[in-house]
C-alpha cells in the first residue's frame, strides 16, 4: 500500500476524525477554514481515493456521500506490513522496529501478542 499524498491524507484525516459519511462540500468547507482550496481539486482527489479503495460512496439525491473504507489504524497497519515486505529479512526488520518502541507501545504490543491467540469475543 502506498502512502497517501499530502492532500489525500488531509482529506482522509477528516473522515477518520469525523467517523461519518461526508460530502465533498463538507470537506472543502472544513479545509477552507485553514487555507484556500478549490472544490474541483477536492472532488478530483476524493474520486482518486474512492478508486484506490480508501473511500466508499453512496448516492444521496444529487450528491455522493463518502465514507472511509477502513480505519486509520488499519491503514497504518497496512503501511507497516508493506514496510516489512520491503526487507529481505523480515524478522530483522521487525526487531529494528520493536527497538524503537517506547514503554507504552511495548506494553500494547505485548497485549496484542497475548490476545492474538485468543478467540474473538462476540
Amino acid at each position: 500500500m502506498r502512502r497517501l499524498g499530502e492532500l489525500e491524507a488531509e482529506i482522509m484525516d477528516r473522515f477518520w476524525r469525523w467517523r461519518r459519511p461526508a460530502t465533498v462540500r463538507e470537506i472543502v468547507d472544513d479545509i477552507n477554514r485553514h487555507r484556500d482550496i478549490a472544490y474541483t481539486t477536492v472532488t478530483t482527489v476524493t474520486g482518486i481515493l474512492f478508486h484506490k479503495g480508501h473511500l466508499t460512496r453512496t448516492r444521496e439525491g444529487r450528491v455522493w456521500l463518502y465514507r472511509a473504507a477502513a480505519t486509520r489504524e488499519a491503514y497504518a497497519a497496512a503501511l507497516m506490513a508493506d514496510g516489512l515486505g520491503a526487507s529481505e529479512d523480515r524478522p530483522a526488520a521487525l526487531a529494528r522496529f520493536v527497538e524503537n518502541l517506547d514503554a507504552g507501545e511495548l506494553d500494547a504490543l505485548r497485549t496484542a501478542l497475548r490476545d492474538a491467540g485468543r478467540p474473538a469475543r462476540g
